[in-house]
């Protein structure tokens, strides 16, 4: 009798303690998916105090490019991989509000107005500005005036210059043909880009491709790339050694300036809605705001938030161009096969 009212009163502490971590495992047991694309960065200690104040899990998937992200999400919309999605852009809008993968959000943060807008139901969270960017020590060394038009690029002064990204694998290469055609017209931007194949024109499959390997600052042989307006505050803020000048710079000419505007939003049928909800007000909060400028290398949409003085090195575009969202979704895809033809095949 003694051994066996031992067993049970062991089985019964046991059984109390289990019940008493239950609380805390179920707090932590919960996860909240997060899809992004590749270039989602924010620093560790501010995804942990949102997992702390709103007790969940946080798992961010980075699936590429937005354009190849925003594809999984469509793909999957049957079973959906994530309950909250970022990265979609003003560029992207048109194609997942067809998709119907987005779910309606009517939180705080949809109440102040911005003055980078997105349609419903995605929340703008940054933007940025999609443009040429010129290797200055290239320029200086060869004498070359820089361009002042797009056209200019099409003489021979400027042949095999440029690197572009493919619009059909990458966002921004995505935003510089819109930015093109909203800047020129069909017609007339569609000519552009027939001249620019037969004066050179490098075509790289994403940014990572043409900035880092094809750009001449980088070691490449071309001295302009389409890249951001932020991006000669990012060779600045990553120099190995303390710079007072940035050794890039924009260039924005009429026709080839892109603003895209980044958004987060819920995804149709996901999980864990109230956590989701409390994320993207999380991405609209003062912190994320600042810390995404030299994350990401956005700037905030919130108005008020402070500006991180390397910032002053991306000085924003007067001028972008780009086509109506009306227009964008009944043509995008007509768009990207055009281009192709003219520039691929």
């Amino acid at each position: 009798m003694t051994m066996r009212y031992f067993t049970w009163s062991r089985r019964w502490t046991l059984a109390v303690l289990v019940l008493a971590l239950v609380p805390w495992q179920l707090a932590w047991s919960a996860e909240l998916r997060l899809l992004t694309h590749a270039s989602f960065s924010l620093p560790k200690p501010l995804l942990q105090q949102f997992e702390k104040e709103a007790g969940i899990k946080l798992r961010v998937t980075k699936a590429g490019d937005a354009g190849e992200m925003l594809n999984k999400l469509i793909l999957t919309r049957a079973n959906p991989i994530a309950d909250v999605v970022f990265g979609i852009d003003n560029a992207l809008a048109a194609k997942a509000l067809a998709g119907q993968v987005l779910s309606p959000y009517a939180g705080p943060a949809t109440q102040r107005r911005t003055a980078t807008p997105l349609p419903a139901p995605l929340v703008p969270i940054d933007y940025g500005f999609v443009l040429l960017n010129y290797d200055k020590a290239w320029f200086k060394k060869t004498g070359l005036a820089l361009p002042t038009s797009l056209d200019d690029l099409t003489l021979p002064a400027y042949a095999k210059l440029l690197v572009v990204q493919n619009p059909n694998t990458s966002s921004p290469g995505y935003a510089f043909l819109l930015a093109t055609i909203g800047g020129m017209g069909e017609q007339r931007a569609f000519e552009w880009w027939g001249r620019m194949r037969a004066n050179g024109l490098k075509v790289a499959r994403g940014w990572s491709e043409a900035y880092t390997t094809e750009f001449s600052h980088n070691g490449g042989k071309h001295p302009l790339v389409v890249s951001y307006a932020s991006s000669p505050a990012a060779e600045v803020f990553y120099a190995k050694t303390p710079a007072s000048d940035a050794p890039t710079a924009a260039l924005p000419l009429p026709g080839g300036v892109f603003r895209q505007i980044e958004g987060v939003a819920l995804v149709q049928g996901g999980r864990e809605r109230v956590a989701a909800e409390k994320l993207i007000e999380f991405l609209r909060s003062a912190p994320v705001q600042e810390q995404l400028q030299t994350e990401m290398w956005m700037f905030p949409v919130e108005s008020g938030v402070k500006r991180a003085p390397v910032m002053k090195f991306a000085a924003e575009p007067t001028a972008h161009d780009q086509p109506a969202q009306a227009e964008l979704a009944s043509k995008g895809a007509t768009w990207l096969a055009r281009w192709t033809q003219v520039v691929l095949k």
